[in-house]
């Protein structure tokens, strides 16, 4: 498992987490793309923004919080778990309301833009 610019008891925190939940590493895509606001040059010139994605739930998390990559690592996969963690606390017959209002917001969307 990777360690992250944090703590030690922070870096073991999210490692239980992610067992827990069965959540692994080669499950989530990882990007680094740049970030915007404060910072100034050092944030213009490197891609410290981290995008992640959860690949078997679809859950996409993006963190710029930190001017550090290795912060902002931490931070997303901490997002992830947590977004995890109610995903699997809702039942079954949420999560279907919610897929299904996904969906079909999903299909008025591409409804609109190929109308013009």
């Amino acid at each position: 498992m990777l360690t992250f610019a944090v703590s030690e008891e922070k870096n073991s925190w999210l490692r239980e987490r992610m067992e827990a939940l069965g959540i692994l590493e080669k499950d989530i895509e990882e990007k680094f793309v740049r970030s915007s606001g404060h910072g100034g040059q050092h944030v213009n010139k490197t891609s410290t923004c981290v995008y992640l994605k959860h690949v078997p739930t679809g859950i996409e998390v993006k963190c710029m919080k930190d001017r550090s990559q290795s912060i902002n690592r931490f931070f997303a996969r901490r997002e992830l778990v947590k977004r995890i963690e109610n995903l699997a606390g809702q039942s079954d017959t949420e999560l279907q309301k919610i897929l299904k209002r996904k969906a079909k917001h999903r299909k008025r969307t591409q409804m609109k833009y190929r109308a013009k």
